[in-house]
């Protein structure tokens, strides 16, 4: 399986596993994600949900390929109702990341309640670089967590930053050596389902309530402009460019 599952000690743990194509993500694989977290939300005895890659890789995002051959709009693939269940999400929510987050890999850590990187983790957003733009909510969280200059940044450029960079931005809470990174993030998760499960329920809920819905109607709004940017004249040089191996070439774009 490209998205593997398993419930132990409270902790449902879920992860990218499909190494050979650094883990990017199908259609398939947001559907199994969406599915597992419904599922940890519904049972009872889950009290958390860990995201994991493998020692190397995280994620490197979509797999461009199966994503522009969906022909579905945005909104209606099985890429947002992984948004949907993950933003919503009452129990809390760990990540842990080693090796490149790209793209969504790194939005989506957003929406986590705790995040843990290797020292060789490497995060980018190159949305502007494809000729897309933000998704997943992050161009009102970003700009929260680490200040607009510095969102900005990010985003307009999507240069790759390390994972002490992402720590000192306020985006993870610990860095550790790669080797440390899963026993420590597995343990975190099981001082979280040792606690009261109403307890963390309602923290997160009122930590996260004012800003829930403007949350979710930033997704829309952001889902929109991305689905029609997909069709854009600069998204189809941006992924020519990708499958051809060469730099893009937006000279002769205007809009």
């Amino acid at each position: 399986m490209d998205i593997e599952t398993r419930k132990q000690n409270g902790i449902l743990t879920i992860e990218f596993n499909r190494p050979d194509k650094k883990n990017s993500i199908t259609a398939a694989m947001y559907q199994q994600m969406a599915d597992a977290i419904q599922d940890g939300e519904e049972d009872r005895g889950v009290r958390a949900l860990l995201f994991c890659g493998k020692p190397d890789i995280y994620t490197a995002g979509n797999d461009l390929e199966d994503f522009m051959n969906n022909p579905e709009e945005v909104e209606d693939r099985p890429v947002a109702r992984f948004i949907a269940n993950l933003c919503l999400a009452k129990k809390p929510v760990i990540a842990a990341v080693a090796g490149a987050a790209i793209g969504i890999g790194t939005t989506m850590l957003l929406h986590c309640d705790q995040v843990y990187a290797a020292e060789n983790a490497k995060f980018s957003m190159p949305f502007a670089k494809l000729g897309l733009c933000p998704e997943f909510g992050s161009s009102l969280l970003l700009p929260q967590i680490v200040g607009y200059q510095r969102a900005a940044e990010l985003l307009f450029f999507g240069e790759s930053f390390s994972a002490r960079e992402a720590f000192d931005m306020g985006l993870v809470n610990k860095v550790l050596p790669p080797e440390e990174l899963m026993p420590y993030a597995y343990a975190q998760a099981a001082k979280l389902a040792a606690l009261p499960p109403s307890s963390l329920r309602i923290t997160k809920q009122v930590m996260k309530f004012r800003d829930q819905e403007a949350v979710v109607s930033q997704i829309q709004e952001e889902g929109k402009y991305f689905s029609a940017m997909l069709k854009a004249p600069a998204a189809k040089e941006a992924f020519a460019a990708f499958f051809e191996r060469r730099k893009p070439d937006y000279s002769k774009i205007f809009d």
